[in-house]
């Protein structure tokens, strides 16, 4: 049940009626007409901008508009009043029964209560974390893990076919020095000291890979040339690896559909058959690029390059796919790993990147328009940085990983659940402060414990419920505007899902929770002073039965939202 679809229908069925009637001209569209929560709560229940975004077309003040639509949805059951306000938006009051049913509607659909069709089973690709296979996780890959998560449930709970997909890096030099680094690990458990050198691995990751190599062959590989071991070591190295990252994720409760190897398009003719598809199409061309923006570099000399003509799909420059020495850029094997997917018929594809990989965007939307002829959208989500604090100061851990913080080490401080509510309590694309002493603090401020405060309240007012053998009731008995202002947060859930999942924007199911949180706690404090809107009435089965639907029904959008997040819900708060 969407209320706020609902209303918007019963609008538009009255505009159709204005105009059968004369009162407003026929050939209007009705595609911009919203129905939306004022922005003050005090103006009404909901707010439409009809009479203002059809003035113009209809050749008529939009007051005038307005006020006709207003007299017109008086005999609407479910608006108990329309007000004109301003130039011409139309503020509305809804009828008590229509929050009664939301309640209602709420528990009988259950973890079903907002469901939307929005998705129709479109088949969307969301890739994330994509990490190198060169060792744990880090705290940077944890916010791209998270949000992708969180945004491919959501898609999924919008009713779209969600594949989760990691890229594995497997195909360029950084496996070569890996391989070179576990190498060295191997030598160090044959007795041997090892030579970390610059440029390699120095995390103490890769000390049990070297003990793994050991058991597997002996010290069979001490003092052979490297062409003679590279290859192995390196394919072992890689499967070491992603163990590791896969059990990392694990730690989230993050799942891959797929996991998709870039070594897989090399010498299988997959990258030349993508380039062909844009050879045939007149993209691809031999040329030279004009000199970087900038200072020039001293060594910078024009060379001729086989180009792609990404300027022709919205990139700033076209780019080069293949080096003057005939080897690939790294271009090329990112164009043939979206030509993979659009080959696997996904509708809609999304790419998760880290903030660093931002000049990507634009030349990846051009491969994946052009590769698709403008049938497949790309959307590339960037994930900006995480600073970690303690005790007010920077943070610094243990680093097992030798360069950087690792994924684990944060979930260990704080655990997953924390973990995951924290980093969608921002923006993907806004900086974030990761606060451990916050993470855990128990008040108003720290909207983890906020929201799970809230749940493990309405699992204590059920449980005192049945320890009473009193009976439960879907029908709310709806009094206090404080009841009124809960039941009506609950209304804006389906809408809410819908919003958030058409933006692929997952933070705003975490604000939504911490403002139904907020409300119902008010609601809660409002009971201390007036003993009739608590919950539960010992002598009053029959009363208890009648309040006692509302924190049902906050039970179940809370619980429902947290598993969209990828959250466990508290059933007491210790």
């Amino acid at each position: 049940m969407n209320i706020f679809d609902e209303i918007r229908t019963s609008i538009i069925e009255t505009l159709d009626a204005m105009v059968a009637d004369g009162e407003l001209p026929s050939g209007l569209s009705w595609g911009n007409v919203a129905v939306e929560p004022p922005r003050d709560p005090a103006h009404g229940d909901m707010a439409t901008n009809a009479a203002m975004v059809l003035a113009k077309a209809a050749g008529k003040p939009p007051r005038q508009i307005a006020e006709a639509l207003a007299v017109r949805l008086s005999n609407d059951a479910n608006v108990a009043s329309a007000d004109v306000a301003g130039p011409g938006f139309l503020n509305m009051r809804l009828a008590p029964e229509v929050w009664h049913d939301v309640v209602a509607e709420a528990i009988d659909a259950g973890e079903t209560f907002g469901h939307s069709g929005l998705g129709a089973g479109v088949k969307v690709n969301v890739e994330y974390v994509s990490a190198n296979p060169t060792g744990p996780l880090h705290v940077g890959h944890t916010r791209g893990a998270v949000f992708g998560d969180a945004l491919a449930s959501l898609l999924a709970f919008a009713g779209y076919s969600v594949t989760r997909e990691y890229y594995i890096n497997d195909g360029g030099a950084q496996v070569d020095v890996l391989a070179r680094s576990a190498y060295e690990r191997y030598r160090e458990a044959c007795g041997h000291a090892p030579d970390i050198a610059d440029g390699l691995y120095p995390g103490d990751y890769l000390v049990p890979v070297g003990w793994s190599l050991k058991e597997r062959y002996g010290e069979t590989l001490i003092d052979k040339p490297e062409e003679d071991w590279l290859e192995e070591v390196r394919a072992f190295a890689i499967s070491a690896m992603m163990d590791l990252i896969r059990a990392d994720l694990g730690l989230l409760g993050v799942q891959m559909d797929h996991f998709f190897s870039e070594k897989s398009l090399y010498g299988t003719g997959r990258i030349e058959a993508a380039i062909e598809d844009l050879r045939k199409k007149d993209l691809i061309y031999k040329g030279t690029l004009e000199p970087p923006k900038g200072k020039v570099p001293e060594d910078w000399e024009p060379r001729e390059q086989t180009l792609f003509r990404s300027s022709e799909h919205g990139d700033d420059v076209d780019r080069p796919i293949m080096k003057s020495d005939g080897s690939w850029t790294y271009f090329a094997p990112d164009i043939a790993y979206h030509y993979d997917k659009i080959t696997r018929d996904f509708d809609e594809l999304i790419d998760i990147f880290g903030a660093d990989h931002g000049g990507y965007v634009k030349r990846m939307n051009a491969a994946v328009s052009a590769l698709s002829d403008g049938r497949v959208p790309l959307d590339i989500k960037l994930t900006q940085l995480v600073k970690l604090y303690k005790n007010g100061e920077p943070f610094k851990m243990s680093k097992r990983a030798g360069t950087f913080i690792t994924l684990r080490d944060v979930v260990e401080q704080v655990g997953p659940d924390v973990t995951r509510f924290v980093i969608l309590t921002r923006k993907n694309d806004a900086p974030l402060d990761f606060d451990f002493d916050k993470a855990v603090e128990q008040s108003k401020e720290n909207p983890v414990f906020y929201v799970q405060y809230a749940h493990a309240r309405v699992r204590s007012v059920l449980r005192k419920v049945e320890s009473l053998g009193q009976a439960y009731s879907d029908h709310a008995k709806l009094e206090d505007p404080a009841e009124f202002a809960v039941a009506k947060k609950i209304a804006e859930w389906p809408r809410l899902v819908e919003i958030a999942a058409r933006n692929h924007e997952p933070h705003k199911i975490a604000f939504y929770l911490y403002e139904l949180a907020s409300e119902f706690h008010a609601l809660w404090n409002r009971g201390n002073d007036k003993p009739e809107l608590r919950f539960v009435h010992e002598e009053d089965p029959e009363a208890t039965a009648a309040k006692i639907a509302l924190p049902r029904a906050v039970g179940v959008v809370i619980s429902t939202g947290l598993g969209i997040l990828g959250v466990t819900p508290v059933e007491e708060m210790r």
